[in-house]
């Protein structure tokens, strides 16, 4: 301990004061400071570390050390310290790892485990973790230098979550699977997440309050997998409603979640009020300043679930709910934080586009946070930007952006990995932000992967002239799944330095797989610059057609586009990730940013690598992902050669590729089968097992069922414009959902080349769309189980289909 005394003297004293210059960072520096002093004390954090090192390494528990320390320490920054333990008796423990919080002693702790012990750590839906290659206690490796290793985190913040990941991928969650997710996010450093479990819980009492009835709010909220959309104020009542038993599940899941976070170190985002209201409210206040929106993605603008309420933020009304919900939720969970997520512009422009106005809009948002917390910061998506980028031009942009007093609003640059705002705002106009990585929409399992903008992107904002940089983050719609893309995001929070990503790939694949394969390092070389290189702008949203069939007439001459109706009601974020590109190509188009060849030729590296890790469960579930894209990629051009056969024609040619389309839907579902990790199954149960009657679990099945097809609503004729939206690779729902409809649109169009006639969409739609509701509807089971050996599959469909 002597050493550490006397470094924190020598820090205390020779390190300068961090300037007072007049910048963002000022700001965000007194908000640090008052953040760091609600802080749990350092005995809970420590605690907490070595809870959290006594369920991922249960042996190694004494071989760790954990120390909390001040951030003057780190000359005023964040970071964790690693040294050797310098008592050397046996049970002594080895290694110490120091923290300015639990999160940066854990962030120490899985640094020391991958660059030390080459282990691996990673969703357990992704292969989960690799830690053979830990030695055992005693036997830890020592760090070389014998001050020890220190690093600091170069802007404060490691943000995390999306508003709507919630509902991809949290909303059947219990505390068993939220805890591993906590450990997850300790591990990879992230101290800014979002925390919207029971928002629900908090409104009902809120709105009691204003005497709005339980049967009233069964109408406001949605669904439990559609609770995002019902909360941002793009439909009300689909899914629902929600029963007593929910709300109160929900709110006690969320006290043990904060809780959690909290003992971390972690500030927790809370959400505040964005001005979505119940339609009771108008007949109660029948002069406050409420207007009914527009439709959004529903097929006939039914009013059950269509154009929803929102209350103008100039409303004296709004302050007064506003500072309720946040009132509400400190007095349920103590006062946890100052920062609150707000997005009431998105997929919402205001009503006039006059800077003055806006100005007023945004400062009552920010009234209304402020009167319930003194010290509230608002963090606001800003995807507006982007999305809307027509209407967000600088004069409006700074008109929202410079309506609350300076240091009071941090901006997420949601799309930073492939957009970035800040370059085309002047860094947002002097507002502080964080660089984030969007990555995945609707929870799609495509590789995907933009790494070198990832490696590049954080370091090149926060140098950049007059930066207002002060964190980066992950905003994915959907987790699990690309896992080598969030473990070099969630490096970037503790890199001053851009990665040098072709031996940083070399070191993950041995850490991953647990020793140095030859052929997968070349693979990995592979899919760096192909599948995990993409450079196009386009922002990624699967549309493989085995799981987004194409909906439309091979019978015209050019592909059928939306009609102006359907464009205007689309999901505004389409703006780069609608179905096909607008170009004049007769056919539908996919997204492929690479040469299909050389992505073969990584899978057949794989292939050749796996009598050495057949045992790896990490390799396993790499290869089964790498065969189902590659597969997926095929497929595309088997049915663009089947509709080319039928369009001229050619029944024989047709036939064959149809069939071989079908068959490919067969046997990427047997391959998805041998992976516990892609089974529609486990989906399925994790929502019925939240259910604590009958009706909850038929209704809790159906939402799931629905969210990963049809999404919304449909008429007999018309799918929903968000069909699919959710799509995902997983056994189940190839053979029971896709293939069936695959196998109806082929029927459809082999009967008009048997009688001449041309393709009759709507039949097949009527057809399908039924097929699709009585799917919905259903409660047949799947299995939890994977059946097959991957490894043999994967094999013989490369010889298959691929040699």
């Amino acid at each position: 301990m002597y050493l550490f005394k006397l470094l924190y003297l020598v820090f205390a004293i020779l390190l300068p004061p961090i300037s007072s210059s007049s910048s963002p960072f000022e700001a965000i520096e007194s908000l640090s400071k008052r953040l760091d002093t609600q802080k749990s004390s350092s005995y809970v954090q420590e605690h907490a570390a070595k809870a959290l090192l006594q369920r991922l390494l249960p042996a190694h528990l004494s071989s760790f050390e954990f120390k909390i320390i001040p951030k003057v320490v780190c000359g005023g920054k964040s970071c964790f310290w690693i040294t050797n333990y310098k008592n050397s008796s046996t049970n002594s423990p080895e290694i110490i790892i120091r923290g300015t919080t639990a999160v940066e002693i854990t962030s120490g702790l899985h640094w020391y485990l991958k660059y030390w012990c080459g282990a691996h750590i990673s969703w357990d839906k992704t292969g989960g973790i690799q830690i053979a290659s830990i030695p055992k206690p005693g036997a830890l490796p020592r760090i070389l230098n014998d001050e020890g290793v220190i690093i600091k985190r170069p802007v404060p913040w490691n943000y995390y979550q999306n508003v709507v990941t919630s509902s991809y991928s949290y909303v059947w969650w219990n505390w068993e699977r939220w805890e591993k997710e906590i450990d997850w996010m300790a591990l990879q450093g992230v101290n800014l997440p979002l925390a919207f479990t029971a928002q629900e819980t908090i409104w009902q009492k809120v709105f009691t309050g204003f005497n709005i009835s339980k049967q009233e709010l069964d109408d406001f909220f949605g669904g439990p997998a559609f609770l995002a959309w019902a909360r941002m104020g793009n439909l009300h009542g689909w899914g629902g409603p929600l029963s007593q038993n929910w709300l109160d599940n929900q709110l006690g899941l969320q006290k043990q979640i904060l809780s959690r976070m909290l003992e971390l170190g972690m500030t927790p985002v809370l959400p505040s009020f964005s001005g979505n209201v119940p339609a009771a409210l108008k007949k109660i206040y029948p002069s406050a300043n409420i207007t009914r929106l527009g439709e959004w993605n529903t097929v006939t603008g039914d009013p059950r679930w269509c154009c929803t309420f929102l209350l103008d933020p100039s409303d004296p009304l709004f302050i007064e709910i506003g500072e309720a919900f946040i009132k509400q939720q400190i007095q349920e969970y103590g006062d946890v934080t100052d920062i609150y997520n707000c997005d009431t512009f998105n997929e919402n422009s205001p009503p006039t586009n006059d800077p003055d106005f806006i100005s007023s809009l945004g400062s009552a948002v920010y009234k209304a946070m402020s009167k319930a917390d003194k010290d509230a910061v608002w963090l606001m998506q800003g995807w507006l930007f982007y999305s809307d980028s027509s209407f967000w031009q600088p004069p409006q942009m700074k008109a929202l952006l410079h309506s609350v007093p300076f240091g009071k609003m941090i901006v997420i640059d949601l799309f930073a990995d492939v957009t970035p705002i800040w370059k085309s705002s002047s860094q947002f106009y002097g507002t502080p932000y964080l660089w984030c990585m969007l990555h995945n929409f609707g929870g799609n399992i495509e590789m995907y992967g933009t790494l070198d903008a990832v490696a590049s992107g954080p370091v090149d904002a926060r140098l950049s002239e007059n930066s207002t940089m002060v964190g980066v983050g992950m905003c994915m719609e959907g987790i699990e799944q690309n896992p080598v893309v969030y473990e070099l995001m969630s490096e970037m929070a503790f890199r001053s330095d851009k990665v040098d990503l072709e031996e940083w790939l070399k070191n993950y694949s041995s850490r991953r797989y647990g020793k140095a394969v030859s052929e997968v390092e070349e693979a990995w070389k592979i899919l760096h610059r192909t599948v995990y290189n993409c450079t196009d702008s386009i922002a990624d949203h699967n549309i493989d057609f085995i799981v987004k069939l194409p909906d439309w007439d091979p019978s015209l001459r050019t592909i059928s586009r939306t009609t102006p109706k359907q464009m205007q009601n689309s999901y505004r974020p389409h703006k780069r990730r609608f179905s096909y590109h607008e170009t004049t190509n007769p056919l539908p188009q996919s997204h492929l940013w690479y040469p299909t060849h050389d992505v073969i030729i990584a899978l057949r590296l794989f292939l050749d690598a796996k009598h050495a890790l057949a045992g790896s469960l990490t390799y396993r579930y790499d290869l089964v992902d790498l065969t189902r894209q590659v597969l997926s990629k095929y497929a595309n051009q088997v049915y663009l050669d089947a509709i080319n056969a039928f369009r001229v024609k050619d029944t024989k040619t047709f036939l064959y590729q149809s069939q071989r389309f079908l068959q490919l839907i067969k046997d990427t579902e047997e391959l998805l089968a041998a992976d516990d990790n892609f089974l529609l199954g486990t989906w399925l149960e994790s929502a019925k097992n939240l259910a604590m009657n009958h009706k909850e679990r038929r209704q809790y099945e159906w939402n799931a069922r629905t969210q990963v097809t049809m999404w919304f609503d449909t008429t007999k004729s018309v799918q929903s414009s968000l069909h699919d939206y959710a799509n995902k690779f997983w056994s189940g729902l190839l053979g029971k959902y896709y293939l069936p409809r695959a196998s109806m649109y082929f029927d459809h169009l082999s009967r008009n080349l048997t009688e001449n006639e041309d393709f009759k969409l709507k039949e097949w739609r009527r057809e399908w769309i039924a097929y699709s509701s009585k799917w919905q509807r259903s409660n047949e089971l799947y299995p939890v189980k994977a059946e097959g050996d991957a490894l043999a599959i994967s094999s013989t469909l490369y010889d298959k289909y691929l040699v």
